[in-house]
């Protein structure tokens, strides 16, 4: 499925702009990896194991500290749900807020300057400060709602996984790093072997608004309690 700007805005613009689009696809023990494997291409993605998030947040302060974030705008938030259950067996449910690094990513497509992009050696979608104009679009088009304008380089901003620090140091992202209880998993989804592709084989996960096509490599491990929220 191919997305230009001009259809992406006059056709589904709308769509995105709703809230609650769709159903989640919930996915069994049969690899989506195998399905979207590349030939010798890494495709970085990350799971979300949300049986595990106790809802810290140290992988918010991690990524600020790292990746210099300024106060007021956060590449990533750990969303908590209303309480589940009732006193005193009451339970929260904890989801990851942040880019989903699609294959087929919307931003991308409608950026008119090329400040948005996937990159091809890694399939990280990120974006060429000195190239953003501040015109929004891609703002505006992303359905997931997780891009800002960074108040000091003045261009848009959002997760890279760390692509210019820990990545580029060897390192894991800051998130996985600092996450407590290891509910984040990193790594090469066209590597069977990996860990993550491991883990999408043997557990249960999903992925949000995978029916606008955008193909985010964001997984999530379903919470036990509670219905899976677009």
């Amino acid at each position: 499925m191919t997305c230009s700007r001009r259809n992406f805005l006059m056709g589904a613009g709308a769509v995105i702009f709703t809230t609650g689009v769709g159903a989640n696809q919930l996915l069994g023990r049969q690899s989506l990896v195998a399905a979207e494997e590349g030939n010798g291409v890494i495709r970085y993605g990350m799971v979300h194991d949300e049986t595990l998030c106790i809802g810290c947040t140290a992988c918010t302060e991690a990524c600020r500290e790292v990746n210099k974030v300024p106060e007021g705008v956060s590449r990533l938030e750990i969303v908590r749900s209303e309480p589940q259950g009732e006193y005193p067996n009451v339970d929260y449910r904890f989801t990851r807020i942040s880019c989903q690094h699609c294959d087929n990513a919307p931003c991308v497509h409608v950026c008119p300057t090329g400040a948005a992009y996937k990159d091809p050696n890694t399939g990280i979608v990120d974006v060429h400060d000195f190239k953003c104009v501040g015109c929004g679009y891609c703002l505006a088009a992303c359905p997931y709602q997780v891009r800002f304008f960074n108040p000091v380089t003045r261009s848009a901003d959002k997760c890279d996984f760390c692509r210019e620090t820990n990545l580029k140091a060897g390192k894991q992202p800051a998130c996985v790093e600092s996450c407590p209880t290891k509910a984040l998993t990193f790594g090469d989804l066209n590597d069977p072997t990996s860990e993550i592709s491991q883990l999408i084989q043997n557990k249960p996960v999903y992925r949000q608004k995978v029916e606008l096509g955008t193909q985010p490599k964001l997984y999530k491990v379903p919470y036990a309690k509670g219905e899976i929220k677009g």
